[in-house]
């Protein structure tokens, strides 16, 4: 099983290099947060270190911010950019309502 995930983690780092630096935390967000967490949220930037992902609510905003150790430490496996800390900020109402009319 560590095998595969070693080779999985090559394979997307590899997809990762081929996009522009600025990029590539963006990109990567989606491997590091899992699936679930990256169809709830939303990378938005990325600037002097710091990722910033859009969140549904405070209550995502609570519970990401207690593994923002882990994403970040993920993410630097997966960037070739030094991400230092990942900031969680809400949806705005207007894109909120826009994700819920896309989701039913």
């Amino acid at each position: 099983m560590e095998h595969t995930r070693s080779t999985l983690q090559k394979v997307i780092v590899q997809a990762l290099n081929r996009l522009p630096p600025e990029q590539v935390p963006l990109a990567a967000w989606e491997f590091a947060a899992g699936s679930t967490v990256a169809g709830k949220t939303r990378p938005l930037s990325f600037a002097e270190g710091i990722l910033t992902v859009e969140v549904p609510d405070a209550a995502w905003r609570s519970q990401l911010r207690d593994m923002a150790g882990q994403y970040v430490a993920t993410l630097n496996r997966y960037s070739g950019q030094k991400i230092e800390r990942v900031e969680f900020v809400l949806a705005t109402r207007r894109r909120s309502a826009a994700s819920a009319k896309t989701q039913d």
